[in-house]
C-alpha cells in the first residue's frame, strides 16, 4: 500500500474518535421514572422472568440480535499470527459488516489464549450473552477442533467464517460458472491450491453439492495431498486420493476449475494453460491472486475467472454470505448453522445473479449494464436484494431440518426467487 492509501486507512481509524463501532441505548432515559425502568428496581422483573424461563432472555435483553466475532488472532487476514490485540481493527470491521448489511449488533472479543482448551473454555463460558457466535481468524488446524466443540457445547449458531463463509462463496459462482461454461461438477475436474481453513470446507461443501472426492487434487507446500503420503493430519487424509500426480503442475493437466485459497503468483501461465477449454479460476489470495487476470486471461480468453478484489469482476466476498446467514439464523433462534443452511444459501446466491440487475446496483459500481455471464456469476455485495432473499432461504432450511426454536418468520418479504427456493 502506498504512503497516501496507508495514511488515510489510518486516518480513517482514529478520526474522528478512535476505532469503527460503538453502543448505544434503544430505551429513554431522560426521567427519575426512566431509570427506574433501565435499572433498580424495575430491571428486577425481567430478571425474574429469565429465572423463571431461560427463553425471556430473548424478550426483554439484546441477546436475540447480538452475536459475538471471536478470534485469537492466530490467523489475521493475510498477516498471519498478529496476536490476539492487533487483530481488534478486523474483528471491529467484521462487527461493521454484521450491522451495515443485515441489521446485527456485535462485540468483538479478543482472546488471548492460543491453547484450544482455553479458548474454547472462555467462548463458551460467555455465551450466555449472545445470540450466535462467528469465530474469525483462527489458525488451522485448532480452527475445526474448536468449531467443534464449541458447537457441541452451546445451544446458538456458532460459524467459523473463514472456513463456511468462504465455501458457500464458492460454491455459489462455481455452479454458476459451470453452467456458463456447459460443464456439471459431477463431472469437473476441481485442483485446490491450498489446504487451510476454507480449502477444507470448500471442498467439503462441493463434495456435498455433487464433486466427486476422487476428482479433486487438494495441493499443500508439499505437493498434492495423495494416499501414498505419511505426513497428512486428519484433515488433510480426508482428501488424499490415489493418483500419479505430485505437483501442481502435474494436477492442473486438462483440470477444469482451479481454486486458489493460498498466497500470491504461485500460478505461472505455462502451469495455467495446462488447464481444460472453458476453465474457471478462482484465484482467491488477496490482494494478489494466484495469477494476475490480465496474465490469465492472455492465456485463456475462454476463460471465467473469479478473485477476492474488488476491482475485478467476480469478486468471492464473505459479506454475500455471513450477515445474511446469521440474519435468518436468528430470526428462528437457530441451535446451530448447518449444512442445509448453508447449500440454501448456496442456491439463493446462485439465484440472484440470474436475476435483472436493479439500478441502483449499476450506479454503486458505476456500470452501464450487468447481466449473467463469465462477468457475472455472483451478486455484488452492495446488492440491496440480498437481505430479501437470503435470510427468508437460510430460515426457511433451519426450519425444516429441525434446528429452529420458532417458526418461520411472517414478516419476511416475499420475492419471486423466495418462492421459487422455498
Amino acid at each position: 500500500m502506498n504512503e497516501s492509501r496507508r495514511q488515510a486507512a489510518l486516518d480513517y481509524h482514529a478520526l474522528p474518535e478512535p476505532g469503527k463501532i460503538s453502543i448505544h441505548i434503544t430505551k429513554e432515559c431522560q426521567t427519575q421514572d426512566d431509570l427506574g425502568l433501565a435499572y433498580t428496581p424495575g430491571v428486577a422483573e425481567p430478571v425474574r422472568a429469565i429465572v423463571e424461563d431461560p427463553e425471556n432472555a430473548f424478550n426483554y435483553t439484546a441477546k436475540g440480535n447480538l452475536v459475538a466475532v471471536i478470534t485469537n488472532g492466530t490467523a489475521v487476514l493475510g498477516l498471519g499470527n498478529t496476536g490476539a490485540l492487533a487483530s481488534k481493527p478486523v474483528m471491529e470491521g467484521k462487527g461493521v459488516l454484521f450491522k451495515k448489511f443485515a441489521g446485527i449488533n456485535v462485540f468483538d472479543i479478543e482472546v488471548d489464549a492460543r491453547d484450544a482448551d482455553d479458548f474454547v473454555n472462555t467462548v463458551a463460558n460467555i455465551a450466555p450473552t449472545f445470540g450466535g457466535i462467528n469465530l474469525e481468524d483462527i489458525a488451522a488446524p485448532h480452527c475445526f477442533e474448536i468449531e467443534k466443540r464449541l458447537i457441541e457445547k452451546l445451544d446458538i449458531p456458532v460459524f467459523h467464517d473463514d472456513q463456511h463463509g468462504t465455501a458457500v462463496i464458492i460454491a455459489a459462482g462455481l455452479l454458476n460458472a459451470l453452467e456458463i461454461q456447459q460443464k456439471t461438477l459431477e463431472a469437473a475436474r476441481i485442483v485446490c491450491l491450498g489446504a487451510g481453513a476454507a480449502a477444507y470446507a470448500s471442498m467439503n461443501l462441493l463434495i456435498e453439492l455433487g464433486a466427486k472426492r476422487d476428482n479433486l487434487r487438494m495441493v499443500d507446500r508439499k505437493g498434492v495431498i495423495h494416499s501414498g503420503r505419511n505426513d497428512l493430519n486428519d484433515y488433510k487424509q480426508q482428501f488424499a486420493v490415489e493418483t500419479e500426480d505430485r505437483t501442481l503442475e502435474d494436477a492442473m493437466q486438462d483440470a477444469d476449475v482451479f481454486i486458489g485459497l493460498s498466497g500470491p503468483n504461485l500460478v505461472s501461465p505455462e502451469i495455467l494453460e495446462k488447464m481444460s477449454l472453458r476453465p474457471i479460476v478462482f484465484a482467491l489470495s488477496n490482494p494478489d491472486p494466484e495469477i494476475s487476470p490480465v496474465l490469465a486471461h492472455s492465456v485463456h480468453h475462454d476463460m471465467i475467472m473469479a478473485t477476492g478484489r474488488s476491482d475485478y469482476p467476480n469478486q468471492v466476498n464473505n459479506v454475500l454470505g455471513f450477515p445474511f446467514i446469521f440474519r435468518g439464523a436468528l430470526d428462528v433462534r437457530a441451535r446451530r448453522i448447518n449444512e442445509k443452511m448453508l447449500i440454501a444459501c448456496v442456491h439463493a446466491l446462485m439465484a440472484l445473479a440470474r436475476e435483472p440487475v436493479p439500478e441502483e446496483v449499476l450506479q454503486a459500481y458505476k456500470l452501464d449494464r450487468l447481466e449473467f455471464g463469465p462477468q457475472y456469476i455472483i451478486p455484488k455485495p452492495f446488492d440491496p436484494r440480498l437481505i430479501d432473499v437470503v435470510p427468508p432461504a437460510i430460515a426457511q432450511a433451519a426450519v425444516a431440518s429441525g434446528v429452529a426454536k420458532l417458526g418461520y418468520p411472517k414478516h419476511y418479504p416475499t420475492t419471486q426467487i423466495t418462492e421459487a427456493l422455498i
